[in-house]
């Protein structure tokens, strides 16, 4: 049976490249558009991560919720000795403490509100290369009193690296404290909302500060992002009955979760446009190439071939064309992507976001099996009513057509 279909695919040569380009072209918008998603989601999360949260965070239970008005309430009791236990496990590559808190900022003419991160200047500068600067520099260990501003900071209130600045907040006893700064870099990270009332100054500062020498949170940087849920559950575990939530950088960053659900909404519907296409486009050369070989069906139903074998046949054909159209759409796919991400493509910021990147088209591997499951079964699904049609004809009147 697949000998003689494969014969019947090479004798019709002309039909044969028209349903292989076909299902081709398909296979190859699916891979490419798969990779196209796949890349701007990792190129996302590993900025969110490298620009703000880390990998994981671990916090005070409760600061997630309820922490972010207030969050001297929800301070890590010890949280060096924390550090050294997240630090034993073998995926963590850092750990760095930051403090967290709010108040006003002012150049000696007018206020702004911020929100501002103490922060370990040199662990920082490591995990944060996604942050960045568009002015001066990175805040450094030699820093003890240089903050780094967001940039709708900076433009709000005319600041400059090498002006100074005067941070306003109240204490964890309620008191009004204040210190002078002295700015040393402006930066601007995935998001124009944070970077309109954020800035960071060194931990000390903060502490001072604040007038408590905690934290708020111990943000973890992983050696692979991949490792972000297993290292999760491991610290969950180890860190059970100790008052302390552990967050992934998903959870923290809800809008990840809601862009990624988007675009995989958007890949779906691709798909079953793309499913449609090749359903439509197969099943009119298969029905055309049935009609015209009608005579042929007959002459072998009269040898003795019964309705069951003729639709085996024609389904034989198409599933080796499908078979054969993936695995071509396959190659030629993958060749692009690689081509494709050798050169880039310049993207501009996304939405709410300052920072425009270069994509890339991932190969990746359950969008490579989509595609030639799309491609194949399509091919194979549009054979089906030609087939069935051809198979019920009666003898004598598929005889005719050989007049």
């Amino acid at each position: 049976m697949l000998r003689l279909a494969l014969r019947n695919i090479l004798r019709q040569k002309f039909r044969t490249a028209m349903t292989l380009a076909v299902v081709v072209f398909g296979v190859v918008g699916l891979i490419l558009s798969g990779g196209f998603v796949a890349d701007m989601l990792v190129q996302l999360g590993e900025t969110i991560i490298r620009s703000q949260s880390g990998h994981l965070q671990v916090l005070k239970a409760g600061y997630f919720a309820k922490g972010g008005r207030s969050p001297d309430q929800y301070l890590i009791d010890s949280p060096d000795a924390l550090r050294q236990t997240i630090s034993r496990l073998p995926q963590v590559d850092d750990v760095m403490l930051r403090m967290n808190f709010s108040g006003l900022i002012n150049n000696g003419r007018s206020d702004w509100p911020i929100i501002g991160e103490g922060v370990e200047p040199d662990r920082e500068a490591r995990l944060g290369t996604h942050l960045k600067i568009t002015a001066g520099r990175q805040l450094a260990s030699t820093d003890v009193n240089g903050i780094l501003l967001g940039d709708g900071v900076a433009q709000m209130l005319k600041l400059k690296p090498g002006d100074t600045a005067t941070l306003l907040l109240n204490t964890s006893e309620g008191a009004l404290n204040t210190l002078e700064f002295q700015v040393v870099g402006i930066f601007q990270s995935f998001s124009k909302d944070f970077d309109a009332r954020a800035v960071r100054i060194p931990l000390a500062a903060a502490q001072e500060l604040v007038g408590n020498p905690k934290a708020n949170s111990v943000v973890v940087s992983l050696k692979t992002t991949d490792d972000t849920q297993s290292v999760a559950a491991a610290l969950r575990s180890r860190l059970a009955g100790q008052d302390l939530e552990v967050k992934t950088w998903q959870e923290l960053n809800d809008f990840y979760s809601s862009t990624a659900a988007l675009y995989e909404r958007q890949f779906g519907v691709l798909q079953a446009i793309i499913l449609v296409m090749v359903l439509l486009s197969v099943g009119n050369s298969v029905n055309m190439s049935v009609f015209e070989r009608v005579g042929e069906f007959g002459t072998m139903m009269a040898l003795g071939n019964n309705g069951l074998s003729i639709f085996k046949l024609v389904v034989a054909e198409n599933l080796l064309l499908g078979t054969a159209g993936a695995f071509l759409g396959i190659t030629v796919g993958t060749l692009l992507a690689l081509a494709i991400s050798a050169i880039g493509i310049p993207m501009p910021p996304p939405p709410n976001a300052n920072i425009g990147y270069t994509a890339m088209i991932r190969v990746v591997p359950s969008v490579l099996a989509i595609a030639f499951a799309v491609g194949m079964l399509a091919t194979v699904a549009a054979a089906i009513f030609p087939a069935s049609r051809v198979a019920r004809t009666p003898v004598a009147d598929a005889l005719r057509q050989n007049h």
